[in-house]
């Protein structure tokens, strides 16, 4: 390898690049044959190539620590809810002493939580829904095959192997 000035030789380079769609063929190889079919060797070598700059690896962290990020935030209101929902039923136990009466707001009130937790799960859904829309913009600007804007639910899992295949070989040692 060439150590003048870090920049590696063309031999480095053809040598990471046949590291690396080595080890996505492999990775490849362990998805089911429905997935297989969609990441054809032309995507993985693209795929490869794009890895020798490793602001890719950088990318995908960083867009991986923003959605646990979220994630976690999206959990927290959902628990929110949902303790504002126990507290009005303890409420509500407490402000009706005689049973017919609680039970028919009882019954009332856990419609109510009902469809709350309903709308707020959609609402929750359609933010993750945005944040995968969101990296898969990022991706698509970064020149990461495979990746473009889309919700078939195929296309969005064959990326999300993707990335598993990015992040996995972003913990290997790749030759230099």
């Amino acid at each position: 390898m060439s150590l003048e000035y870090g920049n590696p030789t063309p031999e480095d380079l053809q040598n990471k690049v046949y590291f690396l769609l080595e080890q996505l063929q492999q990775m490849s190889l362990e998805l089911p044959t429905k997935y297989q079919q969609r990441i054809p060797c032309e995507l993985l070598s693209g795929l490869a190539n794009c890895l020798l700059n490793e602001t890719v690896f950088e990318i995908v962290k960083g867009l991986m620590e923003i959605q646990h990020v979220t994630e976690k935030h999206l959990f927290q209101q959902r628990l929110q809810l949902i303790n504002k929902h126990s507290m009005e039923l303890q409420d509500l136990l407490h402000r009706y002493p005689d049973d017919e009466t609680r039970s028919h707001h009882r019954a009332l009130m856990l419609q109510k939580h009902k469809t709350e937790i309903k709308s707020t799960d959609m609402k929750l859904v359609l933010q993750l829904d945005q944040k995968v829309s969101d990296q898969q913009v990022v991706l698509e600007k970064a020149g990461v095959p495979g990746f473009f804007v889309t919700n078939n639910p195929m296309d969005v899992k064959v990326q999300m192997f993707l990335l598993d295949f990015i992040l996995r070989l972003s913990k290997m040692k790749v030759p230099s």
